[in-house]
């Protein structure tokens, strides 16, 4: 029997929506921007990990810009080794800068995120191949941070691998972390799966208190196997604020929040999350931070998690280490597995108060209302074949699938706004949608 999917925009309420356009990555590794009735108002022939359409406030004006990958490095690893080169393309797909074959080793090796930085220059997240002293004698593929400058000069480097004893493993975390490097230092998603990286920029805790670790140049940073969120200090390199990797849990009580709505709260444990950072001013919950709390299997050692597997987007005060607000799948009236991926994904908040989130693993974009209602919702249509276990396989792969499979993935998705773009770029005309399936 065939597998029936229900593609495109499948629910859209005009009256409680955000209007904007969305830029992903389809699994067929083309980018798309797309309005809200789901027509394609514009597509590049290239991925993005993530890909982005530029704030013309730090691209000097410049409308309908966008970062994506440009080539791959031919490394047989894939992963996080296969980026080759990336770049900034204008609205017509000409090159406007690209980086990589100068990079040591002759590759970008860019991997989970990038940020265009005010000052002109950009922040990546790299893997660099090198031996890790805390973890043995093996070379494994150690992921960190690369500023660069508009000539590709690296200006600012930080690895992971240095900083470890900042991370707050336990004696126990030390053996687990240890034993899976020596088992496979060769994995191509990296020993830390390190998956996201954004400065804070300007926040009210630092406008009240300039000596604050929450400073708008600090890197807010997450290491998916760890279970850990980290605030990197720009100007030491240090570790100086986290969450996790492990939290307190009453005994005999399941661990995370399956059945608990009342906010604000402690934050419990966090489980392969995703794109932690800081609400920017000017949006409802302005200077916190907003995580997509994957809740899938990772931690070192492996954290316990609940029966009723669902994943949750998490508002956290970071002064107080409290959840704010959360979403989970109960909080649009259905059982808790409706809202799932257990890797990739991101949330992104929106003027008014809605939040944007995408269930990649499914290739699910929506938009909720701070009280959980559903405004928007579109599965993507398009179908990539992927596959970790075989290298030749790069785009996409897909962790923990070992045969050739057809899926509909999206690692994260942006609303943009419309004056991003070009003057005269399509928009269909906002018209109510329910195509959902009777529940």
């Amino acid at each position: 029997m065939a597998y029936v999917r229900v593609t495109e925009v499948t629910f859209y309420d005009p009256e409680i929506a955000y209007e904007s356009y969305v830029l992903f990555t389809g699994a067929d590794s083309v980018t798309r921007l797309i309005d809200l009735a789901g027509a394609v108002a514009h597509e590049w022939p290239h991925p993005g990990v993530p890909p982005r359409l530029l704030d013309p406030a730090v691209n000097g004006g410049r409308v309908g810009d966008i970062g994506v990958q440009l080539s791959d490095s031919g490394d047989p690893r894939g992963g996080i080794y296969a980026n080759g080169t990336i770049g900034q393309l204008d609205w017509s797909g000409e090159r406007v800068w690209e980086w990589g074959h100068q990079a040591p080793g002759g590759a970008a090796r860019q991997n989970h995120d990038w940020e265009l930085l005010p000052n002109g220059n950009r922040l990546i997240l790299v893997t660099v191949p090198r031996v890790v002293e805390a973890l043995g004698s093996a070379t494994v593929g150690d992921q960190g941070l690369y500023e660069v400058d508009p000539n590709g000069e690296i200006v600012w480097t930080w690895l992971a691998g240095d900083h470890l004893g900042e991370l707050g493993f336990s004696e126990a975390g030390w053996h687990a972390l240890r034993e899976t490097v020596a088992r496979d230092p060769d994995d191509p998603w990296g020993y830390l799966e390190m998956n996201s990286a954004k400065t804070l920029g300007a926040n009210r805790w630092h406008d009240r208190d300039p000596g604050t670790v929450f400073h708008p140049d600090n890197v807010l940073v997450s290491f998916r196997k760890a279970n850990i969120v980290a605030l990197i200090e720009k100007s030491s390199g240090s570790v100086v604020w986290k969450l996790g990797p492990y939290f307190d849990a009453t005994p005999g009580e399941q661990h995370q929040r399956i059945n608990v709505h009342k906010v604000p709260r402690p934050l419990d444990q966090i489980s392969g999350q995703h794109n932690p950072h800081m609400i920017a001013p000017g949006l409802p919950g302005a200077g916190n931070i907003l995580v997509f709390d994957n809740q899938g299997g990772a931690g070192y050692p492996p954290a316990a998690l609940g029966i009723y597997a669902g994943s949750r987007v998490l508002e956290i005060d970071p002064t107080t280490e409290q959840i704010v607000w959360q979403y989970t799948a109960e909080d649009s009236g259905l059982p808790p597995w409706e809202f799932f991926s257990s890797f990739v994904s991101n949330a992104q908040r929106l003027p008014g108060g809605n939040t944007l989130v995408t269930e990649g693993m499914r290739g699910r974009l929506f938009q909720v209302t701070p009280d959980g209602d559903v405004a928007w919702e579109y599965h993507s249509p398009y179908l990539g074949r992927g596959v970790a276990g075989e290298p030749e396989v790069r785009e996409p792969r897909v962790p923990g699938v070992d045969r050739l499979t057809v899926t509909p993935l999206v690692y994260r998705a942006q609303a943009v706004p419309f004056d991003w773009v070009p003057e005269g770029t399509a928009k269909t005309p906002p018209r109510a949608v329910d195509r959902r399936p009777h529940r």
